[in-house]
């Protein structure tokens, strides 16, 4: 029983840092992307 919880318990930390390490890299590709399509001033104005 106690074999059983303790991978229940790894594999709900397993899980934790794999959404966390997917919400970080959604974070950095929505930066990269806010960046690359930041709108471009007109100088002369």
């Amino acid at each position: 029983m106690r074999k059983r919880l303790w991978v229940v318990v790894a594999a709900a930390a397993a899980a934790v840092v794999a959404m966390r390490k997917s919400v970080r890299e959604q974070r950095a590709e929505r930066a990269l992307w806010a960046e690359a399509t930041d709108d471009v001033h007109d100088p002369a104005r």
